[in-house]
C-alpha cells in the first residue's frame, strides 16, 4: 500500500523560509544598535528576529504536521546553524570594518595612499589644525583625500564642508571671496590660512595641503627681503604695486621687510629670499656683488626683470646661465583674448616638470608684456624651465613696430621660456668674498671674540709674550681703537683674515648649514602687482616661487600628484571588427565544434 504524503498548503509551504527573515531583522537591529547605541528601532528588530526564528525552529521540530520527525529536525537544525554562522561571520566581518577602518591601496602607483612626507606631517602636528572647505557637495576625490589625512591622526585631523549661501556667517569669518575656497584654521579659531580655491576642474592637492600645514604649524618665520632703491614694485598698496603678494606671503609665515643695499655692506644674514621686483634703474655693481656674495653662500634669489629695462645684474645671471635680450613675447594665437589682452600678453598653459609649478598643468597664468630668457647650460647648475609660450608665439625684436608679424630673420620662434629655475650645489669650506672686504673688519662687525684673538691664544699657551701680559696690554684689549703693534701681530691679521673671525658665530652657522643656491628668473614683474596678483595662476607662481627658494618645504613639494595610469587597449578599426567577427562568429562556431567532436566520440 503506497503511502501519499501530504503537502502543505497555504502560507505554511513559505513558512520553512523564515528563517531567513528572522536572521535578517536580527542582524539590521544588532548592528546599528551595537554601532550606534541601542534605540526602540534596534530593539524591537532583534526582538522580532528571534520571535520568528523560534517558531520557525517549532515549526521544523514538528514537521509542521503535528508529530516529531528526527530526520527532519536534524537537516533543519544544521540549514540553520551553517546559515546563522555565515551571516554571523559577514556580521562581525562589517562591525569591524566599521569599528577599524584599516585600508589596503592595492592600486599600481598608490593613488588613494598618502605620501610619507604627509603621514608623517600629520602625525606630529603640535596642535590640532582643521580644514575648511567652503563648497557645497564635495567631491568625491578631495572628500577621500581629506579622510585619508583624518585617518593618520584623528585627534588633530579634522575638516568640515560649509555652503557659503547657507552659512554666510562662517564665510565673512574667513573672508571668503569665492565659492570652492579651501583653508586652515587653528582649533581656537584665532589663526587661518588659505590653501586653494577647488572646483570640478581642480581637485585639493596633496602637496598643495601638506605644504600649508607645514607653514601653518611651523614657529620660525622666514624672512624675505624685498630689493628697493632702483624704481621696483612698491611694497604698500598704489599704482603698480605689490601689497597683494606681500599680504599673501606674511599670511604663510613670512615676514616682509624692504631692503636697500646703498646702505648696506651685504645682504643680512638672516635672509631666506631676496626678491628684486621690477627695477627701472641698474644696481650698482657693489649692490650686485653682494648679491654674487648672497648666493655663494647659498642663499636665495627671486627676480623679475621688464623688457626695456637694464638692472645692471648681467654679472650675476651669466654666471647661473641667463640672459636678457630686447625682445618681447608675442603670442598670436589670440589666448591673450581670454583675460582682455592683445598679444603681446601671453597666456601660460604649459608648464615645466618643477615642484614650483608641478601641479599647475592645464591651468592659466599670463604676463603682459613678458621679456624671454636666453638660457645655457652652466657646468654645476641644474636649470629647469617654469613658463613656456606656445607653438604659435615668438620673440618679437622690434616691439615698437605696430604691425607685429613674425620676421624669420631676426625674431626667434616659440616656444619661449618666460621663467628659470636654477640650482647650484654650494661647497661648505668655500670662503666668502666678505670676508676680506675692509667692511667686516670695522668695529660694528667685529665681535669682542675676534677682537683680542692674541690674547686669548695667549691665555691659552705658557708662550705668552711679555708685551702681551703687560697692564698697557690690558688697557689695549679693553679699547681696540688704541691697539699697541705688539698686540696686532701677523698672528692676530691671520685670524682676523679668517672667515670664522670675520663673521658672527650664528653667520658662519647659517652659512655652513646651507648647501644650495637657487636663482629663480621670470621676464616680467607685471603678474604680481595688484589686481593681476589674484587672477588665474598668477599669485600661486609667485607664493610657490618664494616657498621653493626658501627651502622650508622642500620636501613637501617634491610630492608628486597621483596618476591614474590609462591601461586602456587601443585598436584600429580594422583590429575592432576582427575582434567583433571573433567574438560573434569564431568561438561559439569553435564551442559547438567541440561538442560535435565530443558527441561523434562517444556514439
Amino acid at each position: 500500500m503506497k503511502t501519499i504524503e501530504k503537502k502543505p498548503r497555504g502560507l505554511t509551504k513559505y513558512f520553512k523560509y523564515a528563517v531567513y527573515l528572522g536572521l535578517f531583522l536580527i542582524i539590521g537591529g544588532a548592528i546599528p544598535g551595537l554601532l550606534t547605541g541601542w534605540q526602540p528601532v534596534t530593539s524591537g528588530l532583534v526582538i522580532a528576529g528571534v520571535t520568528v526564528l523560534v517558531l520557525w525552529l517549532l515549526w521544523m521540530l514538528t514537521n509542521a504536521e503535528g508529530g516529531w520527525n528526527p530526520r527532519s529536525a536534524q537537516a533543519g537544525t544544521n540549514a540553520f546553524v551553517a546559515t546563522a554562522s555565515v551571516l554571523v561571520i559577514l556580521g562581525l566581518i562589517n562591525f569591524l570594518g566599521v569599528r577599524y577602518t584599516e585600508r589596503f591601496d592595492l592600486t599600481e602607483n598608490q593613488r588613494f595612499t598618502l605620501a610619507p612626507q604627509s603621514q608623517q606631517l600629520v602625525r606630529n602636528l603640535p596642535q590640532p589644525v582643521k580644514v575648511w572647505v567652503f563648497a557645497g557637495e564635495p567631491e568625491r576625490g578631495d572628500l577621500e583625500l581629506l579622510e585619508n589625512y583624518r585617518s593618520q591622526a584623528p585627534n588633530l585631523f579634522d575638516f568640515q564642508y560649509v555652503d557659503p549661501s547657507r552659512q554666510p556667517t562662517v564665510a565673512r569669518q574667513f573672508g571668503v571671496q569665492s565659492f570652492g575656497e579651501v583653508y586652515l584654521a587653528s582649533e581656537d579659531g584665532t589663526r587661518q590660512q588659505f590653501v586653494q580655491t577647488v572646483s570640478s576642474a581642480s581637485s585639493l592637492s596633496e602637496a598643495r595641503l601638506t605644504s600649508s600645514l607645514e607653514q601653518f604649524t611651523s614657529d620660525r618665520i622666514y624672512k624675505v627681503y624685498v630689493l628697493q632703491g632702483h624704481g621696483e614694485r612698491p611694497l604698500e598698496a598704489g599704482r603698480g604695486a605689490i601689497s597683494q603678494a606681500v599680504a599673501s606671503l606674511q599670511d604663510k609665515n613670512f615676514l616682509v621687510e624692504p631692503l636697500n643695499l646703498a646702505r648696506l655692506p651685504r645682504v643680512p644674514p638672516d635672509a631666506a629670499v631676496v626678491v628684486i621686483a621690477g627695477p627701472r634703474q641698474s644696481l650698482f655693481p657693489r649692490e650686485v656683488q653682494a648679491l654674487q656674495t648672497y648666493l655663494l653662500q647659498g642663499g636665495s634669489l627671486f627676480v623679475a626683470i621688464d623688457p626695456d629695462t637694464n638692472p645692471g645684474l648681467d654679472p650675476l645671471l651669466k654666471e647661473w646661465g641667463i640672459e636678457l635680450d630686447k625682445t618681447i613675447a608675442i603670442d598670436s594665437s589670440g589666448s591673450g583674448g581670454l583675460v582682455g589682452l592683445g598679444p603681446a600678453a601671453p597666456l601660460i598653459t604649459n608648464y615645466g616638470d618643477h615642484p614650483i609649478v608641478r601641479d599647475f598643468q592645464g591651468g592659466y597664468s599670463f604676463y603682459p608684456l613678458a621679456r624671454p630668457l636666453l638660457i645655457s647650460d652652466v657646468e654645476g647648475v641644474e636649470s629647469t624651465p617654469l613658463l613656456l609660450t606656445g607653438e604659435q608665439s615668438w620673440a618679437e625684436s622690434t616691439p615698437e613696430d605696430p604691425d607685429l608679424k613674425f620676421d624669420p630673420q631676426r625674431d626667434r620662434p616659440g616656444p619661449l621660456p618666460l621663467g628659470v629655475a636654477k640650482t647650484r650645489a654650494i661647497a661648505t669650506d668655500t670662503p666668502t668674498p666678505e670676508a676680506a672686504t675692509p667692511e667686516t673688519e670695522t668695529p660694528e662687525t667685529v665681535t669682542p671674540e675676534t677682537v683680542t684673538p692674541e690674547i686669548e691664544t695667549d691665555e691659552a699657551t705658557p708662550e705668552a709674550t711679555p708685551e702681551a701680559a703687560t697692564p698697557e696690554t690690558e688697557t689695549d684689549e679693553a679699547t681696540p681703537e688704541t691697539a699697541t703693534p705688539e698686540t696686532a701681530t701677523p698672528e692676530t691679521e691671520t685670524d682676523e683674515a679668517t672667515p670664522e673671525a670675520a663673521t658672527p658665530e650664528t653667520e658662519t652657522d647659517e652659512a655652513t648649514n646651507r648647501r644650495e643656491a637657487r636663482l629663480v628668473v621670470i621676464g616680467n614683474s607685471e603678474f604680481a602687482i595688484d589686481g593681476n596678483f589674484q587672477l588665474q595662476l598668477n599669485g600661486d607662481v609667485f607664493l610657490n616661487s618664494v616657498s621653493w627658494l626658501s627651502k622650508q618645504n622642500e620636501q613637501t613639494l617634491s610630492i608628486r600628484p597621483k596618476t591614474v595610469l590609462n591601461r586602456r587597449i587601443s585598436m584600429t578599426p580594422q583590429q575592432a571588427q576582427q575582434l567583433g567577427w571573433a567574438a560573434v562568429g569564431f568561438l561559439p562556431l569553435f564551442g559547438l565544434l567541440t561538442a560535435a567532436g565530443f558527441w561523434w566520440k562517444r556514439r
